[in-house]
């Protein structure tokens, strides 16, 4: 089996693919986007991608690609705690006028504060990913630049860490989704922590109670959204779609029938699957 992750080697997401597909093919690819045409073109059968962390909230591109591939579902769902670390090349001195520092821009603005008091007169330069950011500097053993990444990059590159856990906030995790074209195909050993659904849904036309209308549906039903987050349509303003987790399994016949209601007023539904939680080492 083939699985696609956001690269390149030794980003988070390939950590986190590395535990859930610990013996299946994994391929790197430059962007999120590339990861669900991956799956859409059926070059891969499943891809993970990052969905949302804890510091700096919902991976933007990822909700946008949910809703603009229909056929693609979430199998699985996976938390990692995430430790943002310093890295130069070898051949650097410790802290000797580092010219630039690359990251991806979360990783960036995870450790904003750190960067800022120890480094406030260094330029940050976003990168597509950490691993990447730390694939630079290695390539460049002459130039006083740094990288934000894990200790995984730091190790397949080269680097040398001169400052460990530089992340703002200790409790950082971030959460990654399974995506493929089937629901239900994914098996994995490990115990999981919960099951939760998700769904997207666009609102009728634009009317005053039109959001209470959605929610009084799971409200009286008794159901835990753990989440629930606009997206712009990208058509005008004050045009959304809504990503909404439920918690729990999808068995109970209230709970299916909840689509039902939906669409009868109006909303247009699309069920992204009900799927396992599983939470990694970092």
């Amino acid at each position: 089996m083939k699985i696609a992750f956001l690269g390149p080697e030794a980003s988070f997401t390939q950590l986190t693919a590395t535990q859930l597909f610990p013996n299946e093919e994994l391929i790197p690819k430059a962007n999120i986007l590339d990861c669900f045409l991956a799956v859409q073109n059926n070059e891969v059968d499943k891809a993970v991608v990052p969905l949302e962390n804890s510091i700096e909230g919902t991976v933007s591109m990822t909700l946008d690609y949910l809703y603009q591939t229909p056929e693609i579902k979430i199998e699985a769902e996976a938390v990692m705690p995430i430790a943002h670390h310093l890295m130069i090349h070898p051949s650097q001195e410790n802290d000797t006028a580092i010219e630039k520092i690359y990251s991806h821009p979360q990783a960036l603005a995870q450790s904003f504060h750190f960067l800022n008091d120890k480094y406030p007169d260094v330029p940050k330069q976003d990168f597509a990913s950490t691993a990447a950011a730390a694939k630079r500097v290695s390539e460049n053993p002459d130039r006083k630049i740094a990288a934000v990444a894990n200790k995984f990059a730091a190790n397949l590159y080269g680097l040398k860490v001169i400052h460990e856990n530089i992340h703002d906030v200790e409790e950082n995790h971030t959460r990654f989704i399974v995506i493929s074209k089937t629901e239900n195909s994914y098996e994995n050993k490990m115990q999981s922590i919960g099951k939760k659904t998700a769904l997207l849904i666009t609102l009728p036309q634009d009317h005053a109670g039109g959001l209470h209308q959605v929610l009084s549906v799971f409200a009286w039903r008794n159901m835990n959204l753990s989440k629930i987050e606009s997206r712009t349509l990208k058509t005008k303003l004050g045009n959304y779609f809504f990503f909404v987790t439920v918690v729990g399994d999808w068995n109970n016949v209230l709970y299916v029938n909840s689509i039902d209601e939906l669409r009868a007023i109006g909303a247009e539904v699309k069920f992204l699957g009900n799927y396992k939680e599983f939470l990694l080492e970092s």
